[in-house]
């Protein structure tokens, strides 16, 4: 079996329908069906379940499961050992962290960075979802979660608070807010109604019904900049996007001493950490997020 075909394997495994894995494999999905009912005319065994919820793989797939990520791991040694070769700051690193991070810490320091080496390619995935960096889907993540497993290496590059924020026209039309419900507030989503910030503006200001809510930070950054609302901004972040904090009375300041804060980690997979094209990236991140201090 060719390499390929396991990667299909083990894409369909991991999903719950074939236009999910088609996307991980960024495939068309009527491709991997086609090479899915191929992939099963070869073994000659019927490997998943077609329903109209989804796949689901069959009793044949879960015994060639093993086999296969045993096939995955040692091409991912493979790639590792090739990337040992290298001796020049040179090719791809594939990054992944969320959008605001892209935005704050990372798009800044490209000019700098590719300046420095030309040679050097960035694929930066901007997205919330966090890819595996022991199976090689990128080779640097920044995240605001401390990862537990893995072959990692990481380091915490910044704390960043949490804060009622606002344009600078708002804020002076808003004066010094004495209630939070005084605001038009920009929230979370019921998707992403537990996480810890959403959480803060439910406990602290349960009166306040957002004018908009949205599971996207970057749509809620947009909002604010356009004078919809305030919102809970990283402080970090403020300056960036030209906004300030809203003036707060003193009715308020107990809730403000419980701010929710995040703390950046910097990660990579040990056996990349050396790399000369993942060093000098993870090197100039490192610095940026000093100076951010």
């Amino acid at each position: 079996m060719a390499w390929d075909d396991v990667r299909l394997f083990l894409a369909l495994v991991r999903s719950r329908t074939v236009a999910e894995a088609a996307r991980s494999l960024a495939m068309d999905p009527s491709t991997v069906s086609r090479r899915l009912a191929s992939l099963e005319e070869t073994l000659a065994a019927t490997l998943f379940v077609r329903t109209r919820e989804g796949i689901t793989p069959t009793q044949a797939a879960e015994d060639l499961l093993p086999a296969a990520e045993t096939v995955e791991q040692g091409v991912a040694r493979f790639a590792t050992a090739v990337d040992g070769l290298e001796r020049e700051v040179s090719g791809l690193v594939r990054m992944t962290c969320p959008p605001d991070v892209s935005d704050v810490v990372v798009a800044p320091v490209l000019h700098t960075l590719l300046a420095r080496h030309p040679a050097l390619r960035i694929a930066l995935d901007a997205d919330e979802s966090l890819l595996d960096l022991t199976r090689r889907e990128a080779d640097i993540a920044l995240r605001t979660v401390r990862p537990t497993r893995g072959d990692l290496v990481m380091m915490k590059v910044a704390t960043t608070t949490w804060v009622a924020a606002a344009t600078p026209e708002l804020v002076r039309t808003l004066g010094v807010l004495d209630a939070w419900k005084d605001a038009p507030w920009i929230g979370w989503g019921e998707r992403h109604a537990g996480i810890h910030v959403a959480r803060w503006l439910a406990d602290h200001a349960p009166d306040v019904d957002p004018v908009l809510r949205s599971d996207r930070l970057s749509t809620q950054i947009a909002s604010v900049k356009t004078g919809v609302g305030i919102a809970l901004i990283p402080s970090k972040s403020l300056g960036h996007y030209g906004l300030v904090p809203v003036e707060i009375g003193d009715a308020l300041r107990p809730s403000t001493s419980q701010w929710p804060t995040d703390e950046l980690y910097l990660v990579t997979h040990q056996a990349v950490r050396e790399v000369p094209r993942v060093r000098v990236v993870w090197d100039t991140l490192i610095e940026h997020c000093r100076g951010l201090e």
